[in-house]
């Protein structure tokens, strides 16, 4: 692959030794969405785009790091107090040094060149993959044995703390640990987690992005947050041991619904509703039964619509219009909504005609093109290995 290989030889440019290579890939969530912060099921794959990282200990206190892409530089003494570094992008990675140190690790200075092919803001975690990138990358460069579980907590950790953005573990925990050719079934209250199939090899996952960014996805979900809240809250007057929507039943949630307000009871129903779906997509994919796991992603998304309230039109454009292409098995909305991607599983024989298709279908609606990917499951972070020559005419 040309970016590591890229990634490779701009190491060797700028800095001394002979590096550890870390590929971390990004993830898509196929189903199980706004349940993560309910303690919930999730149900997302690491897939076949990732960040790279060329990691080398150097003989200071002090971080380099070089990002291929912005083609930017960073340097900072990590070996007292952190602050932020005014640019975006070395915060992750400063983050990561930051959490460590705060679970008792110090890491001496070391280098670090980066760069990868999962598309920026397209909902695929980049940034997770960078943070479980830099902390898988030095864990192996320092030789510590640090517990997958508690990797995945540093990782979102350094995400809430230092960078600043409150996001659930889901990508850092999928994109250090994911399985190739199996979704990954995350039950967010324990963060115990098992894997499942997708036996179909002739599956393509596809984004369509509407690249669309609305700035109402972040206060409306501070706004679905605090109405599931309210919701439990309403509950506990019954079953005081009830923690969150994970412990409710829909006898109970139908039984005192009627004393909450209507909008909050159609949140708590949809919660309810998109854990057992989880629950019964996994059984689907031991079934192999990928017709009825496509229904559930159907399924999800117009409870992601009518009842939680977070689609749009432009997204509700296109999963109507996969209904209609040969070849899809299922659609939804992924992420947080109002803007953002639909993931569609595709048949690999039909993916040139329904990439065309939606193309054509969503620019005569709305006048706009769209950008799409598409991806296959893969394995989780880990070590690759490095290419032999030194140089670009080399390499």
């Amino acid at each position: 692959m040309q970016k590591l290989k890229k990634i490779v030889a701009e190491f060797y440019q700028r800095y001394e030794g002979d590096p550890i290579l870390v590929q971390s890939p990004g993830r898509v969530n196929l189903i199980g969405e706004h349940t993560d912060y309910n303690d919930g099921f999730v149900l997302p794959a690491a897939i076949d785009k990732h960040i790279f990282l060329a990691l080398a200990e150097n003989e200071s206190n002090r971080g380099r790091f070089y990002a291929i892409d912005p083609g930017e530089t960073f340097e900072a003494d990590i070996s007292g107090q952190l602050s932020k570094s005014g640019k975006g992008w070395p915060d992750y990675l400063l983050g990561v040094v930051d959490q460590l140190r705060r679970h008792g690790y110090d890491p001496g200075g070391f280098d670090c060149v980066f760069g990868g092919n999962i598309p920026i803001g397209a909902g695929l975690s980049s940034s997770a993959a960078l943070e479980g990138g830099m902390l898988f990358g030095l864990s192996r460069l320092f030789e510590w044995e640090i517990p997958p579980v508690e990797m995945a907590k540093m990782a979102q950790k350094a995400e809430n703390d230092f960078v600043g953005v409150q996001c659930g573990i889901m990508d850092q925990f999928v994109s250090l640990n994911g399985k190739k050719d199996h979704a990954m079934k995350l039950d967010c209250r324990s963060l115990e987690y098992e894997f499942y199939p997708l036996k179909r090899r002739d599956i393509h996952i596809v984004l369509c992005d509407t690249r669309i960014r609305r700035e109402l996805a972040s206060s409306e979900y501070n706004v679905r947050r605090s109405q599931c809240e309210e919701g439990v809250r309403i509950l506990q007057q019954h079953e005081p041991g009830i923690n969150s929507l994970r412990e409710v039943s829909p006898e109970l949630l139908n039984r005192h619904g009627q004393k909450m307000d209507p909008v909050v009871f159609k949140r708590c129903t949809y919660i309810l509703e998109e854990n057992k779906r989880v629950q019964d997509a996994c059984r689907d994919l031991e079934e192999n039964d990928i017709h009825a796991f496509g229904q559930r992603m159907y399924a999800s998304h117009t409870g992601l619509r009518d009842q939680y309230e977070v689609s749009c039109a432009e997204l509700d454009i296109l999963v109507d219009a996969a209904r209609t292409i040969d070849g899809v098995l299922g659609a939804r909305m992924m992420g947080g909504g109002f803007g953002g991607c639909t993931i569609n599983l595709v048949e690999d024989r039909y993916l040139d005609s329904f990439k065309e298709r939606i193309s054509q279908r969503y620019q005569k609606i709305t006048g706009q093109p769209i950008a799409i990917y598409q991806a296959k499951i893969s394995a989780g972070t880990q070590l690759v290995d490095l290419p032999k020559a030194k140089t670009d005419k080399e390499l």
